[in-house]
């Protein structure tokens, strides 16, 4: 793309410095496309065109009017739906199947916000009864004002509708910064924009490099709420620098989610389910259930089914038909995963993958891989991995199962399987996690919220939880009476 790939203020703009970004095809490791890479000065341009629109007009409207500019965002994706996802695809490797499903599940994220934001029209100036009868008091929900909202790149449609939509929803005006290795999707973004006719300001989308326009917009005293996806050190840098003036943030981190299952499960269920958790998305998911819990008496039997599924897998390009796992997003991505397997053969039992399929010797694949029994103070089952890889660790008892799924830095999500659903119920009471799933693992939905505890993050995203992030809430109180108050007597 040689033209201008900056979307501020209504308008495609080059950036002051001619900095690009190459799009990389992952199932082959070739360019695709060029764009260009907004800078400091582009952000600030950005932000200060968001600031506007929202103190001018978009701040003042009602829910009602945003509604239907979110409907008519929604219409115009619905359009392009196989376009969309060819393009996601190419951009990031994951099957098209998937990508389809990202694409249909954002169209639904801005619908209904669309909802969400006609409701709170209806929630504006709520009385509360505050026991006083010369006082009367209503509530306001108010938009917080600029958003500053850094995405990842494992689902890039959908993990912006995730940010925009409930901003939008509220009246906060965004400054969207999409990840440097899949950009292409969030500047359909802006043309869906141009289309429908959403005001000057009220989206701009700027593709650059973390380390120069993530910094800049995390630091940029003009951003009233920093929204971040992505991982713990980076969201550790974005808290800090919100913390330098006080400014609302949300943070949706990493996760080493824990998959408890009982002997009394139903196998093939339990296979499937532990299969999707973990191998989906070619496993870069946040919530993925990377840390498998068996009972041990099941243990030898889901096993042997486990290897024999993941050996099953079809691997290939996104874009052929009946493939399950794509390559990873980037060769960087990929290093890092094959060097982390390398190191956790040295201390746990390689049970099958943890290789370059022979028959794809170009992009950015690895099998599905599962280890047995690592050491629980390894950095195989301490840290977030991100890729196609399962460790899988046995229990005698379910305080055991709890200790061990508890005992971890992050808190995301957790699963548990059995047929006693009294016992399953128990059990997701006393994870430590913000999502817990009983007899299946990472079904979503916008309804709900999603978010985390401890290093998975800050703050809830999804449901009226997402509108909330960008609603700041009033307090209003009249005094009624016409009697003085008595505290002063002159």
């Amino acid at each position: 793309m040689k033209q201008p790939t900056l979307y501020i203020d209504g308008r495609w703009v080059a950036p002051q410095d001619d900095k690009r970004i190459s799009c990389i095809d992952p199932s082959c490791g070739e360019r695709f496309a060029s764009l260009s890479a907004a800078g400091e000065a582009d952000v600030g341009r950005a932000v200060n065109a968001a600031r506007v629109a929202f103190e001018v007009d978009w701040g003042r409207t009602t829910g009602r009017q945003r509604a239907l500019y979110l409907e008519a965002l929604a219409d115009d994706l619905e359009q392009r739906v196989n376009a969309l996802a060819v393009l996601e695809v190419r951009d990031n490797g994951k099957p098209l199947p998937e990508a389809q499903c990202d694409v249909a599940d954002a169209i639904g994220c801005f619908r209904y916000y669309a909802g969400l934001a006609r409701e709170l029209d209806e929630r504006q100036d709520e009385p509360l009864e505050v026991g006083d009868a010369r006082f009367s008091c209503h509530i306001r929900h108010e938009p917080v004002g600029v958003a500053g909202q850094i995405i990842p790149w494992n689902y890039p449609l959908l993990m912006a509708a995730w940010k925009l939509a409930p901003a939008l929803a509220a009246g906060a005006t965004c400054v969207l910064k999409p990840s440097e290795l899949t950009s292409l999707s969030a500047l359909e973004l802006g043309m869906s924009a141009d289309r429908i006719g959403l005001p000057a300001g009220v989206l701009n989308i700027v593709p650059g490099f973390g380390y120069e326009a993530g910094h800049a917009l995390a630091r940029h005293p003009g951003v009233d709420k920093l929204a971040f996806t992505g991982s713990v050190p980076t969201g550790s840098k974005i808290m800090s620098a919100a913390a330098a003036d006080i400014r609302n943030i949300s943070l949706e981190l990493g996760g080493k989610s824990a998959c408890i299952v009982f002997d009394d499960a139903d196998l093939d269920a339990a296979v499937e389910w532990i299969m999707l958790g973990i191998f989906y998305n070619q496993g870069q998911v946040c919530s993925a259930t990377s840390r498998l819990l068996v009972e041990e008496r099941l243990a030898p039997r889901l096993l042997d089914r486990l290897v024999e599924a993941a050996r099953a897998i079809r691997i290939g390009p996104g874009l052929e038909a009946g493939v399950q796992l794509g390559p990873l997003v980037s060769a960087a991505h990929h290093q890092r995963v094959s060097s982390l397997i390398e190191l956790g053969k040295h201390g746990a039992a390689l049970l099958t993958g943890g290789q370059r399929p022979a028959h794809l010797p170009v992009g950015y694949f690895i099998e599905p891989t599962i280890f047995d029994e690592p050491d629980t103070g390894s950095l195989l089952w301490r840290e977030e991995i991100f890729g196609p890889v399962l460790c899988v660790k046995r229990f005698r008892t379910e305080a055991e199962a709890l200790e061990l799924a508890n005992h971890s830095l992050y808190g995301l999500a957790a699963a548990v399987m059995s047929a006693d659903l009294e016992r399953a119920t128990r059990v997701a009471n006393a994870l430590r996690a913000g999502i817990v799933w009983i007899n299946c693992s990472q079904p979503t939905f916008v309804e709900a919220p999603w978010g985390g505890l401890k290093q998975s993050g800050i703050g809830r995203e999804l449901g009226r939880w997402g509108l909330d992030n960008y609603l700041e809430v009033k307090q209003v109180t009249r005094y009624h009476s016409s009697e003085p108050w008595g505290w002063y007597t002159p």
